[in-house]
């Protein structure tokens, strides 16, 4: 995205891979929830989350060790001009799908058209700035744009590569059947809503390509589905899955004592990173009359008890969210908004909270519980809402809302039930609904709730993908990842000003106004963050000593894992 790439043309494998390591096994892994489709690039259904990366091919491939740059995958050559107006691709001779058959350029063509009109919502917003799509050559495409955005040749290199002929006379919209991708793993069988096994095609065309040694050494992938997260942890205990993500701290402390692991045969790690933390929490829907005011929202938050909370789920040892950005450079500064932030900020200051441009924080730590709720109360009364017999009320209705959350949501429900509890000192009556994972995708599509969780886990280069989660064109479009119902010319412009930046300064900048928009907007309710994977694994499965960047991160595991011992689960 900036400067140059870390690796010279003619590396000969990435720096966290081993290209020693040994191929064959089977990896095991478990979720909490289900699948009723096996397309994961349309809205209908859902489909298991690694069934892309695992089976399809982009043209280019990311490394997880710099912040954002790509190697040719697909693409033998690819050539832009210095404004990346423009951005050519040269297809390799040797790629293939997983049938034999070649991917051309009218695959190409193809797929980012139909992924563009029929595919996800978060394909369409770069297509627009697409002008032109020209074949250049029997291998080569070229893509104009219709305006200056560093990170569309990026994007566009990023895309998933399906086979044309695969849907000839099909709605691709409602086609459920898994695509025929040019990946190192097929689907071999499935189970829906109970498991789904790939296996490593030994006809792969790209296994010798340097971008993938070391990589993809597992003969077979399985993921199985439980009821909930609980569950998918005594599986494991038992021996059935080959390893586990533990997201929370206090029980990486006590669970974690059972005999396999005295005995060694479970091997517990932490793996450190540098990404930023992203955010995690509870997301508000403005798109409905009780959280349309950002002093509501604020009061929301003020009524939150972060203390209590993190010490009973997390045993208080994660740091809070304090910025969408934090644990990185390109998190909000302390304090007042500095020059080059101000800046950006200033056209839009009648339209932002004022606090924007002010110092910003979340409620101390060490505020009482008293002084918030108190503070809480005279911002709700601000926005017209009193207590009436113990009841908050406005015009004669009841503050009333739903917290929608997915079976399996694991802490989330926990943090939700000690927050309801927490509202009813505000007069607020709240209640946790749980519904299974086809109503919550459908529910969620439709923006059908008051508040629900939010996770979103942003690189140290967010570019385009931030119009999609919070962009005004998304508010109202169904199926959008913008679920707070943000619609913020200021948000959008510095979205804009982010991806036109010419200089990592700029970039710097863009990235910290909109930090400052997204927290004083007042939209997620934010929980904590970890700065380590904490992950527990079966013996006899590696990784290599050298860490990549973003650590744990898709793209890691399995990706650079092996097997030395044939002990994995079966």
């Amino acid at each position: 995205m900036y400067g140059e790439p870390a690796l010279p043309t003619d590396f000969s494998r990435l720096p966290y891979a081993n290209p020693d390591a040994p191929k064959g096994g089977t990896m095991v892994m478990g979720e909490s929830g289900g699948f009723d489709s096996l397309n994961p690039y349309i809205l209908k259904g859902r489909a298991p989350f690694f069934l892309g990366p695992w089976t399809v091919e982009t043209l280019m491939a990311r490394s997880i060790d710099e912040p954002f740059t790509l190697y040719g995958l697909l693409a033998e050559t690819v050539e832009t001009d210095p404004d990346r107006t423009w951005v050519e691709f040269t297809l390799r001779p040797e790629a293939r799908f997983s049938n034999g058959n070649p991917v051309t350029v009218e695959d190409v063509i193809w797929s980012f058209r139909t992924l563009a009109e029929k595919g996800q919502p978060r394909y369409i917003g770069a297509w627009h700035k697409v002008r032109s799509v020209v074949q250049t050559g029997p291998r080569s495409v070229r893509f104009t744009f219709t305006e200056p955005d560093r990170e569309m040749p990026l994007i566009l290199g990023l895309r998933p590569v399906l086979e044309k002929a695969q849907y000839e006379g099909k709605d691709f919209a409602e086609s459920s059947d898994a695509p025929i991708g040019s990946g190192p793993y097929v689907v071999e069988s499935f189970s829906p809503n109970r498991s789904v096994t790939y296996r490593r095609n030994p006809d792969w065309w790209g296994k010798d390509l340097p971008f993938n040694q070391g990589l993809y050494n597992f003969d077979t992938l399985r993921t199985e589905y439980y009821a909930d997260t609980g569950v998918v942890f005594e599986t494991f205990k038992a021996g059935g899955l080959s390893i586990w993500r533990e997201p929370n701290p206090a029980r990486w402390l006590t669970n974690f004592s059972f005999p396999a692991v005295q005995s060694g045969d479970v091997v517990l790690e932490e793996i450190p990173h540098r990404r930023p933390s992203g955010m995690n929490g509870l997301v508000m829907n403005t798109r409905g009359p009780i959280f349309d005011n950002w002093h509501v929202r604020e009061a929301m938050i003020l009524a939150f008890d972060f203390d209590k909370i993190n010490q009973i789920v997390t045993g208080g040892v994660e740091p809070r969210i304090g910025s969408y950005f934090d644990n990185s450079d390109l998190a909000m500064e302390d304090g007042s908004a500095p020059a080059g932030v101000a800046k950006l900020l200033a056209p839009y200051a009648d339209s932002i909270p004022p606090d924007a441009l002010d110092a910003y924080a979340l409620p101390p730590s060490d505020m009482p519980r008293r002084t918030r709720l108190r503070r809480a109360m005279e911002l709700l009364r601000e926005a017209g809402w009193e207590v009436e017999n113990g009841i908050l009320m406005r015009g004669g209705q009841p503050f009333r809302f739903e917290i929608l959350l997915p079976q399996g949501a694991g802490e989330t429900a926990t943090v939700a039930d000690i927050y309801v509890q927490s509202l009813r000192s505000l007069g607020i009556e709240a209640r946790v609904t749980t519904v299974d994972p086809a109503q919550y995708n459908e529910r969620v599509t439709n923006f059908d709730f008051d508040m629900t969780s939010i996770l979103r886990s942003f690189s140290l280069s967010p570019g385009n993908e931030q119009m999609l989660y919070w962009g005004s064109a998304g508010a109202m479009q169904p199926g959008s990842r913008n679920l707070m119902g943000a619609a913020s010319p200021a948000i959008d412009a510095m979205v804009t000003a982010l991806v036109r930046s010419q200089t990592p300064a700029d970039f710097r900048n863009a990235t910290r106004a909109l930090d400052r928009l997204l927290m004083t907007g007042r939209y997620v309710i934010p929980f904590w963050y970890a700065k380590v994977s904490r992950i527990a694994y079966r013996r006899g499965f590696h990784h290599p000593d050298r860490l990549p960047l973003y650590g744990d991160w898709p793209g890691f595991q399995p990706d650079t894992w092996w097997q030395d011992n044939g002990t994995a689960p079966h």
